[in-house]
């Protein structure tokens, strides 16, 4: 009986400190509250950003009359971005983009 106790706690001593590689270092309490977080967070951030996509499709399309190219620019800003809450910007290792890319090689390519 003390044997096959001794051997499960070697056996345990050997096996138990090894994690898995895929592993994070971050504890559960984290990954858990971020992924809430995250969550929550689009729940409130995708309506306000769909009202801002609409608001500038609408102003695009003004601004369309004048000066096409513009508006290209104008909708991007407004429509592109990030549309959810990631993990990451919980944990502060990302920022949110708001406002999408409007630089020239984006115009160019959405034509």
């Amino acid at each position: 009986m003390i044997r096959r106790i001794l051997a499960i706690l070697i056996v345990l001593a050997l096996v138990g400190p090894s994690a898995p590689g895929w592993a994070s270092p971050e504890s559960t309490f984290v990954e858990v509250g971020s992924a809430a977080g995250s969550a929550f967070g689009t729940i409130i951030y995708a309506p306000v950003k769909a009202g801002f996509c609409i608001l500038g499709g609408i102003a695009s399309g003004f601004t369309a009359i004048v000066s096409p190219r513009t508006a290209g620019k104008v909708a991007m800003a407004s429509c592109g971005g990030s549309w959810v809450v990631t993990p990451n910007v919980m944990r502060g290792r990302e920022a949110p983009m708001f406002v999408g890319n409007t630089s020239p090689s984006r115009a160019t390519a959405a034509r």
